[in-house]
């Protein structure tokens, strides 16, 4: 049974007060305080709320954090991807989109590995493979579509989901850390952060804040760029469910099929590049789309941090925690290991392992608050690219570690 809250999970308005006000908080360190730029406000906003569970101050399921997957994430996707015109920077996708792949290479050997070594002690692990397989490729929707697929029994979902939070926002640590530590730096190539350090930033200005400066909008741009966003959820909301009643499911393929091309979130992404590649004069002339998107997206890096209660973790899923440690750790053997090999740059290997592993929200996330700008779009634009993979190599884990 879950612990009562300090806040219950029907005080609507005092939870949206504390996501929406911890976010702002986040976002505020990041651009006031170095120590804060160097962590991100991506991970203060996660681990304040992971405090904050923990503490049970605030409950660890409730509707507004529903409505924040729902409605708040669907709504940044759009926003955030306005200026994803395909033509323009395929060019600079090309390397990320390689090591992208080779890191999700070592989520699957790293899926293959810890399921050898534990699936005599963890019932149902190919299920918790196909789960972790499409999560560490692409996202939280790839883990649900999973958890559907294989009708994972809801206990297991939700140790699941506490192991992975856990680690994730541990990992995100490492990946954070790397680009001061000495032997990283002497290893590898590391031109975007050269740049950084070579240009600078104003005096008492943190990477964030010089990044997030003041920029000229007006409303009919909140207006439009709001607007847009709501449109292009709304007809991919209605596409999904016509290509899911069109697509028969009467075999395997054809309900793979169905669950892919029908899937909201992919169909989101897809209308807004094609509208941002074939409508690039209207969608790049809207200011601040990336600042509203990114502060919602802020908002979910708020929620995600809820689940990760560390009782929870000890009593139901040590074992679970140790799986997901043993995929993260080869992930990320085989992206620095190959990545090395292959001449890739730090900032790639980085962002390309931060993308499977947490989505391209998390690595877009990480560098801007690094001060990697030339790497946003591309990161966002293959991380995304991790939501059609994700259930391809779930599905492959899941069925072949039957």
């Amino acid at each position: 049974m879950q612990t009562t809250s300090f806040i219950s999970a029907d005080n609507t308005w005092v939870l949206w007060a504390i996501v929406t006000g911890w976010a702002a908080v986040s976002i505020y360190l990041e651009q006031k305080y170095k120590w804060a730029s160097k962590v991100s406000g991506a991970i203060i906003a996660l681990v304040g709320a992971m405090i904050l569970a923990n503490f049970n101050i605030i409950p660890t399921d409730a509707p507004v954090y529903d409505h924040v997957w729902g409605y708040v994430v669907p709504l940044a996707i759009p926003l955030l991807l306005f200026k994803t015109n395909i033509k323009k920077i395929w060019k600079e996708s090309g390397r990320i989109l390689v090591i992208f792949l080779i890191s999700s290479v070592g989520t699957m050997i790293g899926a293959a590995v810890g399921y050898l070594a534990l699936n005599n002690m963890i019932p149902d692990l190919n299920k918790v493979a196909a789960m972790m397989s499409g999560s560490y490729i692409g996202g939280g929707v790839n883990f649900a579509a999973m958890a559907t697929s294989f009708e994972v029994p809801g206990d297991l979902v939700s140790a699941a989901v506490v192991a992975d939070n856990l680690l994730m926002a541990l990992y995100f640590f490492v990946l954070i850390s790397m680009p001061s530590i000495a032997f990283f730096r002497k290893k590898f190539s590391h031109p975007h952060l050269d740049e950084v350090e070579r240009i600078g930033t104003k005096e008492n200005e943190t990477l964030a804040a010089s990044y997030w400066g003041r920029k000229e909008i007006s409303l009919k741009d909140i207006a439009l760029g709001i607007a847009s966003a709501v449109v292009i959820v709304a007809i991919s909301g209605e596409l999904s469910k016509l290509i899911g009643n069109i697509i028969p499911t009467s075999n395997g393929f054809l309900s793979m099929a169905n669950m892919l091309l029908s899937n909201k979130y992919l169909i989101i992404t897809t209308v807004t590049m094609l509208g941002a590649t074939f409508m690039s004069n209207y969608f790049e002339n809207i200011k601040g789309s990336q600042e509203i998107g990114t502060f919602l997206i802020y908002l979910f890096f708020v929620v995600i941090g809820v689940p990760a209660s560390i009782p929870l973790i000890l009593a139901k899923s040590p074992l679970l925690l140790v799986y997901t440690t043993i995929m993260v750790v080869i992930n990320m053997l085989v992206t620095f290991s190959v990545g090395k090999l292959l001449k890739f740059d730090l900032e790639e290997m980085i962002l390309a392992s931060n993308a499977c592993i947490g989505g391209p929200t998390t690595a877009a996330a990480m560098a801007i608050s690094k001060g990697w700008t030339k790497l946003i779009a591309p990161i966002m634009l293959v991380g995304t690219l991790g939501y059609i993979l994700g259930n391809y190599f779930g599905l492959l884990m899941g069925n072949l570690l039957m």
